[in-house]
């Protein structure tokens, strides 16, 4: 296995608002990064993110114009699997939360890459065990749990499954630290650390709403202005989006517990088609430059 110094190609799979983010970083650190999609439309709208995340970068001082251009330059995408990994050191999977999905793609990527290539996934909640029993050498199976906006974000999880090798959650850890981030080391669990502990506060501040307590503006004041988080709770579901949201809290309900249960106002909403920032209304509405008052 590479180690993560010397990672110099590096495939995502999916390119939605986790994948092209993390395509995003990898070519920032100049290492060849192949996008895969199957959906070309879908990956040409993440081009043109990638492209805004970096002219935002450089206008804001935080990214030197020459890396801009690197980092473009090390962004490729592509429609053909087969292209996408070809020669690769390291594949990152983020499709939809499916485990049959995901399972699917890794006995694929079992299959057509040696034992010596990283396998990762981004799944914030999924078992990494059982995605990992479908790959051909399961040991060289992690989790690289990153968080939205990945281009921001510091936090990565890097989750050990039972089958997982030291070297490839050293290798993990080692690529984390490489793309600028800070990673924290976990078992594989329901909800891992992240997703666990912030989804009991969002489930909660969702019922709040619901009993008329407080706004969801207010809500999220009483945590960032008391508690000195980041982001409200409320705010960060829209960010996530609430779709996700609900089905990590479905799943967290039949393995954790009651406390997961998901609010109605989550069920409704998503029914409704308000999913959060990409759909332009969740708890907050929402336009190009962030949540409209």
């Amino acid at each position: 296995m590479q180690r993560a110094e010397d990672i110099g190609v590096a495939t995502v799979l999916g390119s939605g608002t986790m994948g092209h983010g993390i395509a995003q970083v990898l070519a920032s650190c100049d290492i060849d990064t192949r996008l895969y999609d199957v959906d070309a439309g879908a990956l040409e709208r993440a081009q043109s993110k990638v492209r805004a995340n970096l002219d935002k970068g450089v206008e804001r001082g935080k990214v030197d114009p020459e890396a801009r251009e690197r980092a473009l330059a090390s962004l490729r995408c592509t429609v053909d699997f087969d292209e996408a990994i070809a020669g690769t050191h390291l594949v990152v999977e983020a499709v939809p939360e499916r485990i049959d999905l995901k399972r699917e793609l890794f006995g694929r990527l079992g299959d057509a890459l040696g034992p010596d290539v990283l396998l990762a996934t981004n799944t914030s909640s999924l078992p990494i065990t059982q995605i990992a029993a479908a790959a051909r050498y399961p040991e060289r199976v992690t989790g690289m749990h990153f968080f939205n906006p990945v281009h921001i974000m510091k936090l990565v999880e890097v989750v050990r499954t039972t089958s997982s090798s030291d070297e490839a959650i050293e290798v993990s850890v080692a690529l984390a630290l490489r793309m600028g981030k800070e990673p924290i080391t976990v078992q594989d669990s329901p909800g891992f650390a992240s997703s666990r502990l912030g989804l009991v506060i969002g489930l909660e501040a969702m019922r709040m709403v619901e009993a008329g307590v407080a706004s969801a503006e207010d809500i999220d004041k009483a945590m960032t202005l008391g508690y000195g988080h980041p982001m409200g709770p409320l705010r960060l579901t829209d960010l996530v989006g609430l779709d996700v949201r609900l089905s990590i809290a479905e799943y967290l309900e039949k393995e954790v517990g009651a406390h997961f249960a998901p609010p109605a106002i989550l069920r409704e909403k998503v029914a409704k088609g308000e999913l959060g920032k990409k759909s332009g209304q969740g708890f907050y509405a929402w336009d190009a430059r962030g949540p409209r008052d």
